[in-house]
């Protein structure tokens, strides 16, 4: 074979090589972000003003491969079923402005997603007055109200008040939306399990003025 021709081939080979290795590269990165972050549309007022009614925001769901969430963070998670029915535990009953939060949901998860923030997790005990969330922190002695500037005033609605303290179930967390006065929360249908958590939701990209962190 000329010496030319076998370059030339060689040099073929070689780049088919790169274009294949290339490729292999994008589709492994493309699969692990198509996993690892998904859209997700805001379907109620639940979040305002902190999400409005329409919004898409980027979800990480291997935010908990490794950890929990935090105190604070937004998340999109399965609730129990019966939650959109306010059905409180596996009894299904419902709980009482005024007396105390539903303490412990059903035990199988709903096929919806909902997307809510976290007040509070395992151990942690907490009341609500005022739309306010009072959080005694597990190992602490006192109960400390949330900075909680992203939230719509609560109002005179009925769902502003759960004054008789609860505790979190281990492994569990509270979940309440910002727009304390009318959101469907944990308020009603208990704590929701880490493994029921779909990721954790870190950026608004549309409406284009929404744009930006959460």
């Amino acid at each position: 074979m000329p010496a030319e021709q076998k370059r030339y081939r060689l040099r073929s080979g070689a780049a088919v090589q790169l274009i294949l290795t290339v490729s292999l590269a994008l589709g492994i990165v493309w699969t692990t972000q198509a996993y690892a972050v998904k859209p997700y549309k805001i379907p109620s007022g639940s979040m305002e003003p902190t999400l409005a009614v329409g919004e898409r925001v980027l979800v990480n769901r291997l935010a908990l491969e490794f950890g929990h969430p935090h105190v604070g963070e937004i998340v999109v998670f399965h609730p129990p079923t019966g939650a959109e029915q306010q059905q409180c535990g596996e009894t299904a009953a419902r709980v009482t402005a005024g007396g105390a939060a539903c303490s412990k949901s059903g035990k199988h998860a709903a096929s919806v997603n909902f997307i809510k923030r976290v007040v509070a997790g395992p151990g942690d005990e907490i009341y609500i007055s005022g739309g306010h969330v009072y959080r005694k922190a597990r190992g602490t002695s006192a109960f400390v109200r949330e900075r909680d500037t992203y939230i719509a005033p609560c109002g005179a609605s009925s769902e502003c008040d759960f004054r008789t303290p609860i505790t979190i179930p281990a492994g569990a967390w509270f979940m309440m939306g910002d727009n304390r006065g009318n959101s469907d929360d944990s308020r009603f249908w208990g704590p929701v399990p880490t493994a029921w958590i779909v990721g954790v939701a870190f950026a608004s990209y549309w409406p284009l003025d929404r744009l930006g962190l959460i």
